[in-house]
């Protein structure tokens, strides 16, 4: 399966420790392409132990990951774990 994957972590509250942790978390299973941006083919039982992982690694009400999944690159599916930052955001 190919994914997608983006995070905001907070920097307050050790964010800077959070942050690391989550990026060499995915250095290991995916491409680095952009500060906070991961992407790359990867098996269904690899992604349930990165999610799993990083799941433990973030504050759910503060930081956020999305994870776009597809078969192919032009149709994605998003998952979201802990805090959602959309388009209202900036409202």
């Amino acid at each position: 399966m190919y994914i997608i994957l983006v995070y905001d972590i907070a920097l307050d509250d050790n964010g800077q420790k959070r942050w690391r942790r989550v990026f060499k978390l995915c250095k290991q299973y995916l491409t680095h392409v952009q500060n906070s941006v991961f992407e790359g083919e990867i098996l269904e039982s690899d992604l349930f132990i990165l999610e799993k992982k990083i799941k433990k690694e973030i504050k759910e009400s503060i930081d956020s990951v999305l994870i776009f999944k597809s078969r192919h690159e032009r149709w994605l599916e998003k998952d979201v774990l802990g805090l959602y930052r959309g388009p209202d955001i900036f409202i």
